[in-house]
């Protein structure tokens, strides 16, 4: 199991890649199966020691009910940019906020920051490098502290109880 591991530290990683591959090719020939499982093993075995382990998820109902607010909160986002460019007589009042973080661990401050890029209309643009603070811009903001709540509530807070307890 030890020298399987030390071969393969992401198993799922690996399979992904080789899955991948194979798709983007479009072809299942033995020399692409040979080329795709080299690079499964290769490119993890390049990078594995680049990457933060994940923190241990303490909640893991909770992230069911994290990921489906998300996907929600896209789909709902999504029509709102919509309506916002629709209407060329409502003036949009883009607006970068700074965005004080309570988490701490790199891994949960990565995901709420991709969870905001992913949200239509807002963009995380930097995180200070103290780490403390994430710079976030937002395409209309009327009430930069509603901003800062919502994000607060909807998504820092339940990160943190899901993977900081």
């Amino acid at each position: 199991m030890t020298f399987l591991r030390s071969w393969l530290p992401t198993p799922l990683l690996s399979s992904l890649l080789l899955v991948v591959w194979l798709l983007l090719v479009r072809s299942a020939s033995p020399g692409q199966l040979l080329l795709g499982s080299f690079l499964a093993v290769v490119i993890p075995l390049a990078t594995y020691r680049f990457r933060d382990s994940a923190p241990r998820i303490s909640k893991p109902w909770l992230l069911l009910r994290f990921v489906l607010r998300v996907l929600v909160d896209i789909l709902v986002a999504n029509i709102e940019v919509a309506w916002l460019i629709v209407n060329p007589w409502r003036r949009l009042r883009p607006h970068f906020v700074e965005y004080p973080l309570m988490l701490e661990n790199r891994f949960t401050i990565t995901l709420l920051a991709n969870t905001i890029s992913l949200t239509p209309g807002t963009v995380s643009a930097n995180l200070r490098l103290d780490g403390r603070t994430l710079l976030i811009h937002a395409l209309d903001v009327d009430d930069e502290a509603a901003l800062v709540r919502q994000i607060r509530e909807r998504y820092e807070r339940p990160l943190k109880e899901i993977y900081e307890c």
